[in-house]
């Protein structure tokens, strides 16, 4: 799975960095999230509950920064386990810059590539796309309010209207991992 996408966040570029860098933060934004714990300097692990079709499980992640450039960008690259249910692993790099039309505005990009296995690689691409694309949209609404009380703006040629959804439990852990991208986090399966 490959994914990317760009939003506008009405916060500071400081600001937006250290809610991408706050596990309390990130909990917040996630579904499912029952912990979120930063273990060490450039290290995340969390455990999120989510049904994904068929498949129920508490999927656990772990997430480590590389390639930090503090405050505009690094990489993720995410292990994500949800025992018989699969396994994910990925990358996410996000990148934030001031907005050249927006004073007080950061425009936040990410790209994701993730492979996908167990039982949930059944599930099938279109669907994995579409959770993804949808949990990273709700992820981005739920963080734009927290740090902002704004939802974001999504942008881009192919850009989707970023909008909130109603927690439909099958798109949960594409969130997590996007999470992380926070997260342009890498959602998983």
């Amino acid at each position: 799975m490959e994914q990317s996408g760009e939003y506008r966040v009405q916060a500071g570029l400081d600001q937006v960095w250290q809610g991408l860098n706050d596990p309390e933060i990130l909990a917040r934004c996630i579904d499912g999230c029952l912990t979120m714990e930063k273990t060490s300097e450039d290290r995340f692990e969390t455990t999120v509950k989510a049904r994904i079709g068929p498949v129920s499980a508490t999927f656990h992640t772990v997430l480590e920064l590389t390639e930090v450039v503090a405050p505009t960008r690094y990489t993720i690259n995410a292990s994500v386990t949800g025992g018989a249910a699969g396994f994910a692993r990925g990358t996410a790099q996000v990148r934030l810059s001031e907005d050249p039309d927006r004073s007080g505005a950061t425009m936040l990009r990410y790209a994701v590539k993730a492979n996908v296995g167990g039982k949930l690689a059944q599930v099938g691409s279109r669907l994995i796309d579409g959770a993804a694309r949808k949990m990273a949209n709700d992820f981005f609404a739920a963080f734009g309010e927290e740090i902002s009380g704004e939802v974001p703006v999504a942008t881009g040629a192919n850009a989707p209207e970023v909008e909130r959804f109603e927690a439909s439990g099958q798109w949960k852990i594409w969130l997590i991992v996007f999470a992380a991208l926070a997260i342009g986090v890498i959602l998983a399966l």
